[in-house]
């Protein structure tokens, strides 16, 4: 089939992986109809490029409109840090979705999900069982389904890029020794647009992206220190201190608790139940990644500190 004749539907084409599936399958000429909130939040290039319907991927009206037609759907659920629950923001969201890919026979959806379907730890993992159960959900619409199974990000380093510039630590309620899987978003991205773009699979799998190798945050600590020329180092913080930062930050409480339950499932080996092999161990190393993104964020931060003091 001619990759220009069918329609792709990306969901959240803003966000950290979205908007580089969309950069992706514009370089293989698809055509594209992206749903967002604000399509002014779109670059030019994109919105002169793809279809736009302006709206909420969890509203049935416009799951509905965007699906007419639709022989792929890229799914990612949208962060609701004010969420009443872990469910009502994985599951009860992706409903009208899946009620929409039923009633258009979406032939081909690609989820972003979770590492640690069938472990013990799975069960009261957070955000990871939400996502899980938003995967099963999704499957029972009938459409051939692929969740794009992950690892914690490298990118989430660089939500500490103030504390690792200013004072040379980062922080999680990890143990600093536990060597576990890391991927780069740019590489969810990669294999989430080629399977888009793929129209030969059938079923219901997960693809999984690993990264190329195990790194503690101890590990993690060292190559920064190495790549950004100044000592980092990782301090582990207690569980409660962990949740109350994310309830300082305007979480609910059953968000705050599912990043916290997602953190301790993670302590316990949930992400080290994947077996590593050549087709989920992808390309970008940490330092890689270090040098294309935590640099540049360094940087900035660097020299906004340098003009305040100057001021």
């Amino acid at each position: 089939m001619n990759s220009g004749t069918r329609m792709i539907v990306v969901t959240a084409p803003t966000g950290l992986i979205g908007r580089q599936v969309v950069e992706r399958l514009m370089e293989q000429g698809v055509s594209l109809r992206v749903i967002v909130r604000d399509a002014a939040r779109l670059p030019s290039h994109v919105r002169e490029r793809v279809e736009v319907i302006e709206g909420s991927h969890g509203d049935a009206v416009i799951v509905n409109r965007a699906f007419e037609g639709a022989d792929a759907v890229f799914w990612l659920v949208p962060p609701d840090p004010r969420a009443r629950s872990v469910e009502a923001a994985y599951v009860d969201f992706s409903r009208p979705a899946c009620d929409a890919l039923r009633r258009h026979d979406v032939k081909r959806v690609v989820g972003i999900s979770a590492v640690g379907r069938g472990t013990p730890q799975a069960a009261r993992a957070g955000y990871v069982t939400g996502s899980l159960a938003m995967d099963d959900l999704i499957v029972s619409s009938g459409t051939s389904y692929r969740a794009v199974t992950n690892p914690s990000f490298m990118d989430n380093i660089i939500r500490q890029v103030a504390p690792i510039t200013e004072k040379g630590v980062f922080f999680s309620p990890i143990d600093g020794n536990r060597t576990m899987p890391t991927c780069a978003t740019r590489d969810i991205a990669s294999v989430s647009a080629q399977l888009l773009i793929d129209d030969t699979w059938s079923g219901v799998d997960r693809a999984s992206v690993l990264g190329p190798a195990n790194l503690s945050f101890n590990d993690m600590a060292t190559i920064m220190s190495d790549v950004l020329g100044k000592p980092i180092r990782f301090q582990q913080i207690d569980f409660d201190a962990y949740k109350a930062q994310f309830l300082g930050f305007g979480l609910s409480d059953a968000m705050a608790q599912g990043m916290t339950d997602m953190a301790k499932a993670k302590n316990d080996g949930l992400d080290n139940a994947e077996v590593r092999t050549p087709a989920n161990t992808t390309p970008t190393t940490f330092r890689e990644w270090c040098e294309r993104a935590l640099v540049p964020a360094f940087r900035k931060v660097a020299r906004f500190d340098i003009q305040d003091a100057a001021t």
